[in-house]
């Protein structure tokens, strides 16, 4: 079964009609909503990116028997040639915080990737979208400083603060995992002014309906 998971792009977007399901782990509860594909929105009861219970919501893609997972996720640009407005699918990614993991009481080495072969069938479905990038997660959920950004962007092409936590879990529990970024804005640095997240969040309201129909030809043709 086909597992998306929604941030701050799918705000406001139309969403398909689902069942809401609260699912209990071992890490603690999580709220999905169920049909034909399952659906976590990360934020959900709004919640900041480091409080997110990465682990409880994992876990609960898996009990409910996710295989494969979507993640969509807004990002700032690193690249001046990544443009806001742009969306891209990475293929690899790093991290400058604690990424969580389910191995508390045993040694497990997870070889981290994001799916080739996920990634590919994505960039099918949605071909304008760039294949091929690096993202980087920090912690949040303030935003970078200058400094770190002109240390990042030597590195990676996007910043974000979830994709690497759910990408190893995912990895952890053997589900191939793929993201599609929104990218929103150049980063702290690279473009004029201070960025607000109010100004993220009227982005998400500008291209609802662009996100909207990727979600529903995800769906269409992946679930």
């Amino acid at each position: 079964m086909l597992g998306i998971i929604g941030g701050t792009s799918l705000l406001f977007s139309p969403l398909p009609a689902l069942e809401k399901k609260r699912v209990d782990t071992p890490f603690g509860n999580t709220e999905l909503l169920c049909g034909d594909i399952v659906l976590l929105m990360r934020h959900q009861q709004g919640l900041p990116p480091h409080r997110i219970n990465f682990r409880a919501s994992m876990a609960a893609m898996a009990i409910a028997g996710v295989d494969r997972i979507i993640a969509f996720g807004s990002s700032g640009s690193l690249n001046r040639n990544i443009c806001p407005g742009s969306h891209v699918i990475p293929t690899d990614y790093m991290s400058m915080t604690d990424i969580p993991s389910i191995h508390d009481h045993a040694i497990e080495h997870v070889m981290s990737a994001l799916s080739p072969e996920l990634s590919a069938e994505l960039h099918r479905v949605v071909p304008a979208a760039r294949l091929g990038s690096t993202y980087v997660q920090t912690r949040g959920p303030r935003f970078e400083t200058k400094a770190e950004i002109a240390m990042l962007s030597k590195h990676a092409d996007l910043v974000g603060m979830t994709l690497a936590s759910e990408a190893t879990l995912a990895d952890e529990l053997g589900i191939p995992f793929a993201a599609i970024c929104t990218v929103d804005n150049y980063a702290n640095g690279l473009s004029d002014g201070i960025l607000t997240y109010d100004e993220l969040l009227d982005i998400s309201r500008q291209y609802r309906e662009r996100t909207g129909e990727i979600l529903n030809s995800v769906i269409r043709t992946m679930a």
